[in-house]
């Protein structure tokens, strides 16, 4: 998305980008929370999760992969690595160094290519390589956490099971005094008791998104942000 579509001019000068997140009235007003969603809905209203993938299965291994890796190098591997080891059932039987080798890149790769291959290794024998479709279950695999079972059920299932708490959502939570806690299981919480779950599963896309292209972690472009307005942060001095 080009980066334009996210611009607006809040009528207010801006001192500083603030990268801390301002205190604000807890829990967060309703009618502050539906403006940052009609915003989100305004900006990106066809957010995906941006990891490429044909089926449930890629998008397991490439959420894996994106562990402490960006979308953009994890996208460079996956296709080398689904070109060679296509399904579960191959990847189980893959040896280590042959699946380290292709995703060496991504960082972490002895314990991902691990984590890969057990999965695949616990697909195959307890859902006939089929990816299940409850947390509880997803859960069970080798180096998947909530923020991969979330990402699996809500993008390749559209079960909202949860929302994505990543290094984006945290951040810009944080920053719109959508939470005020520091840690991912307590700030989805928070995220699920303010956004209605019809959202959960767009919503966390449409943060990623807008982490991504305007609310950076160093430099978040306050000046240039069309949900300034609503976010505490935005309109303070750093």
């Amino acid at each position: 998305m080009p980066r334009s579509s996210a611009i607006a001019q809040p009528s207010r000068k801006i001192a500083k980008a603030a990268r801390k997140p301002a205190r604000v009235p807890w829990p967060p007003e309703p009618s502050r929370v539906k403006a940052i969603l009609r915003g989100l809905d305004r900006l990106y209203p066809a957010a995906d999760c941006e990891l490429e993938r044909r089926n449930p299965f890629e998008l397991l291994c490439a959420t894996i992969l994106s562990a402490q890796c960006t979308d953009e190098r994890v996208n460079m591997v996956t296709p080398v690595l689904f070109a060679r080891i296509p399904t579960a059932a191959a990847l189980a039987k893959a040896p280590l160094p042959v699946v380290e080798d292709i995703i060496r890149s991504t960082g972490f790769f002895r314990n991902k290519a691990k984590n890969l291959v057990g999965a695949a290794r616990l697909l195959v024998e307890r859902w006939r390589g089929e990816m299940p479709r409850s947390m509880e279950e997803i859960l069970q695999l080798p180096g998947v956490a909530r923020k991969t079972a979330n990402v699996v059920l809500g993008t390749a299932f559209g079960i909202a099971s949860g929302i994505v708490v990543d290094t984006h959502v945290m951040r810009l939570s944080q920053r719109m005094g959508l939470t005020r806690e520091t840690t991912p299981e307590k700030i989805e919480s928070d995220l699920m008791a303010a956004v209605p779950r019809a959202r959960w599963v767009l919503f966390s896309h449409q943060l990623i998104w807008h982490g991504r292209r305007v609310c950076h972690a160093r430099k978040p472009m306050c000046d240039a942000c069309a949900l300034a307005p609503y976010c505490p942060s935005a309109f303070r001095e750093s």
